[in-house]
C-alpha cells in the first residue's frame, strides 16, 4: 500500500498517525502475511475489539442507568456487530485498501463483511496504540455516530411508546406487559416485568417500580428489533 494511500485513509479516519506502520498493519490480512511475510492485523483486531467494547459499554452504562446487564448486552450487540462494522468500513472505502493474499483476492475478500469488520476493529486497536484511549474513543464515536445517535434517541424518548409504535406497524398488535415477580422488603422492592406479543415474550426488565420495570422490558424488546 502506497504512502499516499495511507495518508489519504488517515485523513478520512480523522487521525494523524505518529506510527504509520500501525495503520499499514491494521489493513494487512493474514492471507497476505502467509505469502509475503510481515505482521497481520489479527493482534490489532483483538485489541481493537476490547477498546470498542469498552467505549460502547461506557456509553450504554451512562445512558441507561436502570437497564440490567442482559439489556445492556443486547444494546451493545446492536451497535457492535459484523454488519454494522462492515458498513463503517465501506463508508471509509476500506476494502480497496486491504492487503490480501492472492487466494483471498480471488475469493472477493475486499467485500467480505468479516474481513471488513475485522479491519475496522484493527484500526481502533492501531489508534489506541498510536495515541491512547482518548483518541480511540473520539474516532469510534465519530465513525459509529449514527448507531450511537439511535441509542441516544432510545434513551430520550419513552421506550414503551417506541415499542408500541414499532410493534403496531410491523405486527398489527399491541405489546402486553405482565408482572412476573416482586421481591425484597417494601423499602427495597424489585419488580420484574415481561413484555410479549403474539403470545411470545420478547423482553424482560427489572426496576424499583412496576413502571421502571416496564420501561426496562421495553428497552430489552427494542434491542431485539434493532
Amino acid at each position: 500500500m502506497s504512502e499516499i494511500a495511507l495518508t489519504e485513509l488517515a485523513m478520512r479516519l480523522g487521525h494523524a498517525f505518529a506510527q504509520p506502520e500501525l495503520l499499514a498493519q491494521a489493513l494487512t490480512h493474514s492471507s497476505a502475511v502467509n505469502e509475503q511475510g510481515g505482521s497481520s492485523n489479527e493482534r490489532l483486531e483483538f485489541l481493537g475489539d476490547a477498546v470498542l467494547g469498552l467505549v460502547v459499554a461506557q456509553r450504554l452504562f451512562s445512558q441507561f442507568p436502570g437497564a440490567p446487564e442482559g439489556v445492556l448486552s443486547r444494546l451493545r450487540a446492536s451497535v457492535i456487530n459484523e454488519a454494522a462494522l462492515a458498513a463503517v468500513a465501506r463508508g471509509l472505502g476500506l476494502g480497496a485498501q486491504l492487503v490480501l493474499g492472492r487466494g483471498e483476492e480471488r475469493d472477493g475478500g475486499r467485500d467480505k463483511d468479516a474481513l471488513l469488520a475485522d479491519a475496522v476493529e484493527a484500526l481502533f486497536g492501531a489508534v489506541y496504540l498510536d495515541a491512547g484511549m482518548a483518541a480511540a474513543t473520539t474516532m469510534i464515536e465519530r465513525l459509529l455516530a449514527a448507531s450511537l445517535a439511535a441509542l441516544s434517541a432510545a434513551s430520550t424518548r419513552d421506550a414503551k411508546t417506541q415499542l408500541q409504535e414499532r410493534v403496531q406497524a410491523s405486527e398489527r398488535c399491541t405489546p402486553a406487559y405482565e408482572l412476573v415477580s416482586q421481591e425484597g422488603p417494601p423499602h427495597a422492592r424489585v419488580f420484574v416485568v415481561a413484555v410479549s406479543w403474539h403470545g411470545r415474550e420478547h423482553g424482560r426488565g427489572a426496576g424499583k417500580s412496576k413502571k421502571a420495570a416496564e420501561h426496562a422490558a421495553a428497552i430489552a424488546a427494542l434491542a431485539t428489533l434493532t
